[in-house]
């Protein structure tokens, strides 16, 4: 062991003995620090919440001698460690403080956060993290950190991913701005901690509703204010493919035809920001192709109330709250299910994607419509462009099959008046001549050359296309 290891490593132990007792000593162990004590024949060891590099020794050392006095206080090598660890967590940084300072930070440089991202997206995570520090038994470095937070959450999914990014942003503002120990570093690669989806179970898109569906929907909301507002909200996300938080941000800007509805909303993500953006309708139509006049623009000029949608940032969670209650959404939930899908407000807006790639209208110019990058775009509504392939392998097909026609109309003309035998020699002909020149370049090349249109002799004439 010695031989392998790092020219640090003899120095480190020799400090670890001078800070404790002989028969203590430190070694690596996957990647992180074991302290290890024998007395005699028994040995224990416990794991210290740091990486086996040469920067964090200093850390790891005043942690040996902490440990040291607890267990010359009567404490096992493991109760040592847990005291330790539980005093460090508490009392060495304040959290609460970090948080703080961790939320003006967001907010005010970089790629800043408003105060409903903050809300909706860091303040729940952060707020699950004290928990966990504040508890008896608290988490002694980031990695056990990361594992007590994102256990709330489903292995894969997307809602870990962006918890474990998010905390880990407040670990790493933590060591590089406040000075917190090095043991409070996330790992550069969170995907251990994210994990994955437990095998044959697969991540379930969501459903793209079908126009009937939509004025199924619409037709049993409730006749009181609260059921015209949301029909009103339906029908605009539906129409437009809206987000439900986009609904607070729709506004009317002069055009060169009237007036054209743009929506405002800028939404910030790991892809940058997202640009106000003019809105096109889809029109949602019934079974006899007609759209109903729902009269989006007017109604939205003469400012008709849209329903009460929350906090900002959390209009999603107001439009699933209303629509969870409705019956005929609860019919659709199962419908959907059954094609292994998910029903989620964002299905309106799937429901303007699907529509749009079945019109044939260009992934870019719908990503540009539906507020998102084309990479997003294509993320998360490539199951909806098959329609376009197979109408591009169809227009190819009929392409190739026009083409072979072509061929066989000039077979046909360029032999008429030539005898039964005379054409089948002909064909003979021509198809010893192309196995003649598949292996010879120039002959092929002097072959394929050869013009079209014209009389090429007095039995032959080749047609013009």
């Amino acid at each position: 062991m010695g031989a392998s290891s790092p020219l640090w490593a003899k120095a480190f132990r020799q400090q670890v003995v001078a800070s404790s007792a002989k028969g203590w000593s430190v070694f690596p162990h996957r990647d992180q620090m074991r302290l290890q004590v024998r007395e005699g024949e028994a040995s224990s060891s416990v794991i210290l919440p740091y990486p086996w590099l040469a920067s964090a020794t200093g850390d790891a050392l005043l942690r040996v001698r902490l440990i040291y006095q607890q267990v010359c206080a009567g404490q096992t090598l493991k109760g040592a460690a847990e005291i330790v660890n539980g005093s460090s967590s508490r009392t060495e940084h304040c959290w609460t403080e970090a948080v703080v300072r961790f939320e003006q930070h967001k907010k005010s440089f970089g790629n800043a956060v408003s105060n409903a991202t903050w809300g909706g997206k860091y303040l729940l995570t952060l707020q699950i993290a004290m928990d966990c520090l504040e508890s008896r038994q608290p988490p002694s470095n980031a990695a056990e950190l990361l594992d007590a937070v994102l256990i709330r959450w489903d292995p894969g999914s997307r809602s870990r991913q962006i918890a474990a990014q998010n905390l880990a942003q407040f670990l790493n503002y933590c060591t590089q701005r406040l000075h917190f120990k090095s043991c409070w570093m996330p790992p550069p690669k969170l995907t251990a901690h994210v994990g994955q989806r437990p095998r044959g179970v697969a991540k379930r898109d969501g459903y793209p509703l079908r126009d009937a569906q939509i004025l199924r929907l619409i037709d049993g909301f409730p006749s009181n204010e609260s059921g015209a507002r949301w029909r009103f909200a339906v029908q605009l996300m539906a129409t437009y493919g809206l987000r439900p938080e986009e609904l607070r941000y729709l506004v009317f800007k002069p055009g060169l035809e009237g007036p054209q509805l743009w929506c405002t909303y800028q939404k910030k993500g790991g892809g940058g920001q997202t640009r106000p953006r003019q809105l096109f309708p889809l029109p949602v139509r019934d079974l006899d192709g007609t759209a109903p006049d729902w009269n989006l623009i007017g109604r939205l000029q003469l400012r008709e109330n849209l329903p009460p949608l929350g906090p900002s940032g959390r209009a999603g969670e107001a439009a699933n709250t209303y629509l969870k209650r409705q019956m005929i959404w609860q019919q659709l939930r199962s419908e959907a299910a059954t094609f292994g899908e998910v029903l989620v407000p964002y299905s309106l807006r799937h429901r303007y994607s699907c529509e749009g790639h079945r019109l044939g209208i260009a992934a870019k110019d719908l990503s540009q419509a539906m507020g998102h990058s084309l990479e997003c775009h294509l993320r998360s509504y490539a199951r909806f462009t098959s329609s376009e392939t197979a109408k591009a392998f169809s227009a190819a097909t009929a392409r190739m099959e026009s083409s072979v026609l072509m061929d066989s109309e000039e077979i046909f003309i360029s032999d008429l008046g030539k005898k039964p035998t005379e054409m089948f020699q002909a064909l003979m002909s021509d198809s010893s001549t192309e196995r003649a020149t598949t292996d010879n370049p120039k002959a092929r090349s002097k072959r394929n050359t050869t013009k079209v249109g014209g009389l090429n002799d007095k039995n032959q004439l080749s047609l013009k296309i």
